[in-house]
């Protein structure tokens, strides 16, 4: 019998508010080791929101429910302990130092390392995913092209050496091209053992790569199921995915 995937991250009844707004409700939710969870939902759905009260940057947040990572509680944690026990984020609009090299941006990624050893180690795996970067550590952070940025973004994001990696909306302002070796990009981060949680309103793309998927409608948890179940949802895909162009192609 194939052994169930160890829970990583693990929600119970979450609520987060912003002032008198309740921006998250009662939210309850699993992301098992080695997946790529994606959060589907409308523009004020409250999924970047989730990412943000799990990495501990809302002041006071949640008010209310237990976050747990890796069996322990974080939801009363520093964010710098948070990122410290593993967890990483890269965040809508990429926000890298345009001003700083490719390889200052990176360096800011590996403050958690303990050592210059650690730190080289973690450069030569980030650039194992993105050559490019390699090609260009020493180019301004600011000329690169959207979808470099993005790759630079990801990659100090890998610097820290998460075992757990959040996104929101790496896809956003990209061309199709470019959207999809990100895509690849994150399936290979999977692959390697990094835990993915993914905000994204490219839900086709995100869907065919994802192993399990959420959907948030004004703060509350709607669906979940495997990425398959909600690709033949019809209400989801009515909601969320528009008229098909082209079929979703899980690979298999």
């Amino acid at each position: 019998m194939d052994k169930h995937p160890e829970v990583l991250l693990e929600l119970n009844a979450v609520e987060t508010w912003h002032g008198s707004l309740r921006a998250l409700s009662d939210v309850s939710l699993t992301v098992s080791e080695g997946s790529i969870t994606v959060i589907l939902g409308n523009n004020g759905a409250g999924k970047s929101t989730l990412l943000n009260t799990i990495l501990g940057v809302l002041e006071g947040q949640p008010k209310n429910g237990q976050i747990s990572f890796q069996g322990t509680r974080i939801d009363r944690m520093a964010t710098e302990r948070i990122v410290r026990s593993g967890i990483s984020y890269v965040p809508e609009g990429r926000r890298i130092f345009s001003e700083l090299t490719v390889w200052e941006n990176l360096k800011v990624g590996a403050y958690v390392q303990k050592d210059q050893f650690s730190t080289k180690k973690a450069l030569e795996r980030v650039c194992e995913f993105f050559p490019l970067l390699a090609e260009r550590q020493s180019q301004a952070a600011g000329t690169l092209s959207g979808g470099e940025q993005q790759m630079l973004a990801i990659g100090r994001a890998l610097m820290n050496g998460p075992r757990l990696l959040l996104l929101d909306e790496p896809s956003l302002g990209l061309a199709p091209i470019l959207v999809r070796q990100v895509f690849d990009i994150i399936s290979q981060i999977r692959d390697e053992g990094v835990t993915v949680l993914l905000v994204e309103q490219n839900a086709r793309m995100a869907l065919a790569v994802a192993d399990e998927g959420l959907v948030l409608d004004s703060g509350e948890l709607v669906a979940a199921g495997s990425a398959s179940d909600l690709v033949d949802n019809t209400e989801v895909e009515e909601l969320y995915m528009g008229a098909p162009s082209l079929p979703i192609n899980r690979e298999s």
